[in-house]
């Protein structure tokens, strides 16, 4: 539908979108299954992550001019990326890598700051560890296996066959195969875990950690911290999901582990540093599919499957 063009506050800049990615939290916001910690009202524009030309600034922006070529992970209430143009927090964006289209840098900033966020500073990676990623083939997943390779970490992952091959192009050393291979008959024992998974998947990661280790789930159940550290220190809401947590959390006990959900945060700075690595070669963007805008029930569908092998876009005339 035609809405009213968005206009820049103060530290704002106003973005053309040539291309949007596409991540699970949009069709959850679109469930309604993220109410108690995003307090959107409808009509709500969803939309995460963005890359086009920046079209006007607000009057306190330093770091862009209009011309620029930029891509962000736009704030968690404010979204609006599904649409011809979107207003971002100058501090939530960077410039595009030069060696990378619209389509494909798009698809950089929520996966690529999940991961990096998880394994730098939630997990703290560092030269010679070995780190447990569960669900390798997926957007999160490809850019966190290069990123923990950029670490100095060895590198173990479930995937199917089908991504197999995947997953090793993009520097895993070790490969388990979810459908005929349980994660917990796997022989060493990691100083990491980064699980996208959860359920059954985050329950034999436990039997795999070394005592002591942490485990950073997306794909669980939020636990304390992740209302106090990532969502504004919202104490309410911390006692939710103390409750709601409950049985992971005792689980990792047992396992001598422990368990932190992580809801990453919009940076500029994280995303410069990304761009940086693309710019270096050291990480590489995996597209699944893309789609027009017009088509972006049929994308947010294929999304919600579960098949998609690093990320899909939708890209804007």
């Amino acid at each position: 539908m035609d809405v009213q063009a968005p206009t820049p506050g103060p530290r704002d800049i106003l973005v053309n979108v040539r291309a949007a990615g596409l991540n699970p939290v949009d069709f959850k916001i679109r469930q309604g299954k993220l109410r108690a910690i995003l307090r959107s009202k409808p009509p709500f524009v969803l939309g995460n992550e963005l890359a086009g030309d920046v079209i006007a600034i607000g009057n306190q922006v330093s770091r862009f001019r209009v011309g620029d070529r930029v891509f962000a992970r736009v704030a968690k209430d404010r979204a609006g990326a599904f649409a011809e143009q979107a207003c971002v927090d100058e501090d939530h964006a960077a410039h595009m890598p030069g060696i990378l289209d619209y389509t494909t840098a798009a698809a950089v900033p929520l996966a690529g700051l999940t991961a990096l966020q998880a394994l730098r500073d939630e997990l703290g990676v560092k030269p010679g560890q070995k780190v447990f990623i569960s669900g390798g083939s997926g957007g999160v997943g490809t850019f966190a296996i290069q990123i923990a390779k950029w670490l100095g970490a060895h590198v173990t992952t479930t995937a199917s066959k089908r991504g197999e091959a995947l997953v090793r192009s993009v520097g895993c050393d070790e490969v388990v195969d979810y459908t005929t291979q349980d994660i917990s008959s796997v022989k060493d024992r990691f100083d990491a875990g980064f699980d996208l998974i959860g359920g059954k998947t985050l329950d034999q990661m436990f039997g795999v950690m070394k005592p002591g280790t942490t485990i950073v789930s997306v794909a669980a159940l939020p636990e304390p911290q992740t209302a106090i550290r990532d969502l504004g220190g919202r104490p309410a809401l911390a006692a939710i999901f103390w409750l709601m947590s409950f049985n992971i959390r005792a689980r990792a006990r047992r396992a001598g582990v422990r368990y932190r959900y992580l809801f990453m945060h919009p940076s500029g700075g994280d995303l410069a540093l990304l761009a940086e690595l693309i710019e270096q070669g050291k990480l590489k963007v995996t597209i699944d599919r893309t789609y027009p805008l017009a088509r972006i029930a049929e994308a947010l569908e294929y999304v919600e499957s579960g098949r998609v092998k690093g990320k899909v876009v939708v890209t804007i005339p």
